[in-house]
């Protein structure tokens, strides 16, 4: 049997890590099964992970051949008689229950959750978005550029091994990060309670709002601001003598702040325009410069106040990782390439692809 690609990693190797029993036991307590008479759920799942690790680029032409292949139904012990068209595929993606997809993804994540666990007392969880783009006749439910395609957003969180969340967003509001952001990490936030994580986010999100409401709900986070960000200094956190070597970077400011923000302001003619209101929450801003002969400076927020100026540089510095995984899963599991142009097929490829990632990566 072929490898995946430079892994060396087999199909039956990946399989191993999965019991069939989770598998049966799904196809009974989710509707994955309901009115199909080829297709079951174990199947499409063993049809989308050998499709996935057997070909550079899939797609539903190669599905078909894939299922009708005899080795593919000799390798899953198959009903050699049974065939498929790759319009049943395209159907099937579009109405499949994703959940089944979800919770396999789920357990797979948390089987290797515990068996690798993070000692640290603080989990840090980076959440970043990528968008893929197709064009616009193909794909019709999508977030419109007005430039003949339409994307779709995947809004994922990474705990720097694993993919430990995401989302699918076609809608046009969700181009902005400061409403796919938030809605990713408060999603993450109902699965895990009583969590201690640290969410790190990029420049993306700068809503003052969506910073307070963390706060309301007790999600710590630290975000990377613009430089020159409007605020108010309430108090330095620059103790006497504090080193102020961060590691690649120096320290230059520590304080507790107010950030102001956009209040909305409806006129007499029914126009509606902003004005600046100082939010009562208070934040920490650290500033930052690169011990360079050309320095830049890094603005960091954050509403964590008991970590060090350098351990919330150090925390911003492994986002990173969620830019190597972005880019694993594109170059190496093609995932800009759209199999399904239905939400409901992408976001069961969506599952598949990181299904197969951290088989991988582990």
């Amino acid at each position: 049997m072929s490898v995946f690609k430079d892994h060396k990693i087999s199909v039956s190797q990946l399989l191993g890590v999965i019991p069939e029993a989770l598998l049966s036991k799904l196809s009974l307590t989710t509707k994955v099964d309901y009115y199909t008479k080829v297709l079951h759920g174990k199947k499409m799942f063993y049809l989308l992970l050998y499709g996935i690790v057997e070909n550079e680029k899939l797609s539903q032409r190669t599905l078909e051949d894939t299922f009708n292949d005899f080795l593919f139904k000799t390798l899953f012990d198959l009903d050699k008689s049974e065939t498929i068209r790759r319009s049943s595929i395209s159907e099937r993606l579009s109405k499949i229950d994703s959940d089944y997809f979800c919770q396999i993804y789920q357990c797979v994540y948390q089987q290797f959750h515990d068996a690798y666990p993070n000692k640290e007392r603080h989990l840090l969880i980076h959440v970043d978005s990528s968008m893929v783009s197709e064009a616009s006749s193909r794909l019709l439910k999508g977030i419109d550029h007005k430039n003949g395609k339409k994307s779709v957003k995947y809004s994922m969180a990474f705990d720097g091994l694993l993919p430990c969340h995401s989302e699918v967003f076609t809608r046009a509001e969700y181009s902005s990060e400061d409403m796919a952001l938030p809605e990713a990490i408060m999603n993450h936030v109902k699965q895990e309670t009583h969590h201690q994580n640290i969410y790190v986010i990029d420049r993306a999100l700068q809503s003052t709002r969506t910073m307070n409401s963390f706060t309301d709900d007790a999600v710590t986070f630290i975000a990377r601001a613009k430089e020159n960000r409007k605020h108010v200094e309430l108090q330095s956190l620059v103790r006497q003598a504090q080193d102020s070597d961060l590691g690649e970077l120096t320290l230059i400011k520590d304080s507790k702040v107010q950030l102001y923000t956009g209040k909305a302001i409806h006129n007499k003619k029914g126009n509606i325009h902003y004005r600046e209101e100082l939010v009562e929450t208070p934040f920490r801003l650290i500033i930052a410069k690169t011990i360079t002969d050309d320095p830049k400076e890094f603005w960091f927020i954050t509403n964590d106040f008991d970590l060090s100026a350098k351990q919330v540089a150090q925390a911003y510095r492994r986002r990173w990782d969620i830019e190597v995984f972005f880019r694993f899963i594109k170059q190496e599991i093609n995932v800009n390439h759209l199999v399904s142009l239905n939400k409901n097929g992408i976001e069961v490829m969506l599952y598949m692809t990181l299904i197969v990632a951290m088989l991988i990566l582990i």
